[in-house]
């Protein structure tokens, strides 16, 4: 049994050792942290990487997939993220067609599946980490160390910095790419089941299945290619047994024995090291090719630290965002949904007092590293050597070494990290209990850890449910940050609460003062309160910020034409287009404003082009048919109903106005089954039953007319022009009973 194991004697019950009972408690322990998310909403980037990602439907070819970033759009755009995720995509898709649409306790059940299924995993990949690789004569791999991997496992599933991952349904490209990652190493394990003690023989099959393996998993998300670089330094250190001292001091002493040393002429561990770099960099050259063009092109705002002139400040606050996401693994206490916007400021002086974390930090690393390469005890490096590449080397593409990331801090990504964390953890535990006589008061600590970072999970889970409590939740951790002011804005906003909504914009902003999103959305609400001025300046301000924001000029152009600046409203409607040409709402718009200036043809042109951009804009399709009929043209406005009744048939709206039309042209019982059919999908239109009253006052069928006359004005007693016609019907229904008829 593995030293590791016989120190946690004390610390875990021998009952609950057999694999398959602690993969049991693994499981049940992990589904039960995160439990309540299973039937929250979408929230936050859910909605515009599933609700709003038409890669999810089914009118969307397969093969596009393959050809788009995460968010649905083309990969050779310059507006794309980059980010080229087609397998996580596919089971979005595949969400969406089970369950029917965007219902969001299915997507949320799978992460839930998903995090439980790599939690079980976890336990073999812990008892080779901490264990070593064995296996038996029949091929079979042996667990040297049960208690520990156990630990290791249940300490992993508990953390509560997963809470993103697991509850947000987007956190699953993070748990597909470290259930590949897992597979691959363990796959790279099986190589060595028939291996020789000195590891000269290996199956290439499952080398070439852990890099088919590795590819899958950066078909998740990017940084699964990094598991190759993690096969290569347990190859070199655990199979190999590879000593960096002993070739250190054989180099300084000039040892003429250097040339000799077995694992430099080991001739199968070049060859997968050959292997493992091929399929590297093939990985890495179709991912290039299929991007199209350069990297995604992030802001200040993002990563503010990457665009610091100075390369001593910006290493000095890379190393400091490094030191803050060791924090949130040993901490876990303050988590935030968005680290960005002034929520972590620059470090610009070496006077700063949190210069004192980077010194921590790597006072850590440093002894860890020495401790991993010049410890005598073989068992002690393999460990520390492991649990140092599981905790570095899925970080890296998140480091901001290689190229520039588009966040300061992101919880997602300490997902495959913490499993090195864990090691280190858990490695820690075994050292205490060596050296201690209080056995029970480190199980108390253990227990206690467990127990902590449980009652986390479910607070934050339950925090994940709904866009209202998580962006809540952000204000205690970053009130710095313009982001999580505009988010609780957003969704005061999107609830009708117009009042507190303003209050956070105008404070996102002053965080922000090029916060062009809070002033586009702050100026809307203004707009739709008649504070036009201040609407206009907030707007105005925007597009100055930022020239191509093309909804801002829209807003802005609405908000011009009502206080009748129809030139540079104009202006601000072609300015929008210019910089987005498939706009349809702007189009609309644009349309509203010929209509108003009577430009009547230039209005109908208008609207087509919304339609034909947006087949389903129902209000462009409507305001066409009120304007073709308003001028006479019956003919041409009963064409236009019919054909977008043919496109969006369900649309009471445009039942109603092609009704009217009808009546118009004397087409009376069209006219009534349109009206019917309207009046059923809104029952509560009084302007549909008044309508439909006109029709059958003016068809003779009085009764009728009495009757939808009387729910009209129930409905709305001031309904213009109703209360009139009612009058003059009742008016002529007294003449023809005083005649008898």
């Amino acid at each position: 049994m593995a030293e590791l194991d016989t120190d946690l004697d004390h610390v875990i019950p021998s009952s609950v050792l057999p694999p398959i009972w602690a993969k049991l408690v693994v499981g049940f322990v992990s589904l039960l942290c995160f439990a309540r998310s299973y039937d929250g909403d979408f929230v936050f980037d859910d909605s515009e990487a599933i609700v709003n990602n038409k890669d999810l439907q089914a009118a969307t070819p397969l093969g596009d997939l393959w050809h788009h970033d995460f968010w649905g759009s083309k990969l050779s755009s310059n507006t794309s993220h980059k980010s080229y995720r087609p397998l996580t995509v596919l089971t979005f898709r595949m969400n969406y067609y089970w369950s029917g649409g965007f219902h969001p306790m299915g997507f949320h059940v799978v992460n839930l599946l998903l995090h439980s299924g790599i939690s079980v995993l976890l336990v073999d990949v812990f008892s080779v980490l901490l264990g070593g690789l064995q296996y038996t004569s029949k091929g079979r791999r042996l667990n040297l160390a049960p208690r520990a991997s156990l630990l290791a496992a249940l300490l992993f599933s508990v953390h509560p910095v997963h809470t993103e991952c697991v509850a947000g349904v987007v956190g699953r490209a993070d748990l597909l790419c470290a259930l590949f990652f897992l597979l691959s190493f363990l796959g790279y394990c099986k190589a060595f089941r028939e291996s020789s003690k000195e590891g000269a023989h290996f199956s290439t099959f499952w080398v070439l299945l852990s890099i088919l393996l590795g590819a899958a998993a950066m078909l998740c998300k990017e940084q699964g290619i990094t598991v190759l670089g993690l096969n290569a330094v347990f190859d070199i250190l655990v199979i190999g047994k590879l000593n960096i001292l002993e070739i250190v001091q054989k180099v300084l002493h000039k040892d003429k024995c250097l040339e000799n040393f077995g694992v430099l002429r080991n001739g199968g561990l070049l060859f997968r090291m050959t292997l493992l770099t091929l399929g590297g960099t093939i990985m890495l050259y179709v991912r290039w090719k299929i991007m199209g063009t350069g990297p995604p092109a992030f802001t200040e705002v993002d990563n503010p630290a990457s665009f610091a002139d100075s390369v001593v400040v910006r290493a000095i606050n890379y190393n400091y965002y490094y030191s803050l996401n060791a924090w949130l693994l040993l901490c876990p206490w303050w988590l935030c949904f968005d680290w960005s916007m002034g929520c972590i400021p620059l470090i610009k002086s070496v006077s700063d007092g949190r210069i004192i974390a980077l010194a921590a930090l790597w006072l850590c690393l440093i002894g860890l590293i020495c401790q991993a390469l010049c410890s005598e005890d073989s068992h002690k490096r393999r460990i520390l050597t492991l649990g140092l590449g599981f905790l570095v080397i899925p970080f890296l593409p998140a480091s901001n070494l290689f190229f520039r990331v588009g966040f300061v801090v992101a919880e997602r990504v300490l997902y495959l990290p913490s499993v090195g964390y864990c090691v280190l953890l858990t490695f820690a535990f075994g050292a205490l209990s060596k050296h201690t006589k209080r056995k029970k008061l480190i199980a108390v600590l253990i227990l206690g850890i467990l127990i902590l970072n449980m009652l986390r999970c479910m607070v934050r889970s339950a925090e994940w449910r709904s866009e209202e409590q998580l962006f809540r939740s952000a204000l205690s951790v970053c009130p710095l940050n313009a982001k999580v002011h505009y988010n609780v804005g957003k969704n005061l906003a999107d609830n009708g609460n117009q009042t507190a909504a303003i209050r956070y914009y105008r404070e996102a902003v002053r965080l922000n003062p090029k916060y062009v999103h809070a002033m586009n959305n702050l100026g809307n609400i203004l707009k739709e309160r008649n504070e036009l001025q201040e609407a206009e300046e907030l707007l105005s301000l925007a597009v100055q910020i930022q020239p191509d924001f093309a909804a801002a000029w829209m807003n802005l152009g609405i908000v011009q034409n009502s206080l009748k600046r129809f030139e540079a409203a104009e202006h601000s409607y072609r300015t929008a287009i210019r910089h987005r040409r498939k706009y349809p709402d702007c189009y609309y718009n644009l349309g509203r404003l010929y209509a108003d200036l009577n430009r009547h043809m230039d209005a109908l042109n208008a609207w087509r082009n919304a339609t034909v951009l947006k087949p389903e804009h129902s209000l462009a399709w409507n305001n066409m048919i009120i304007l073709l009929d308003n001028t006479g043209n019956l003919a041409q406005a009963e064409a236009v109903g019919r054909e977008a009744l043919e496109l969006i048939p369900n649309d009471h709206s445009l039942m109603f106005s092609l009704a009217n039309v009808l009546g118009k042209s004397q087409k009376y019982k069209e006219s009534e089954a349109l009206f019917l059919k309207a009046i059923q999908a809104n029952p509560k239109a009084a302007s549909y039953h008044g309508n439909l009253a006109v029709l059958y006052h003016r068809w003779g069928h009085l009764d009728s007319a009495k009757k939808h006359y009387e729910i009209s004005l129930q409905l709305d007693p001031a309904a213009p022009g109703t209360k009139e016609n009612y009058g003059l019907l009742r008016r002529k229904l007294q003449q023809l009973q005083k005649k008898g008829v």
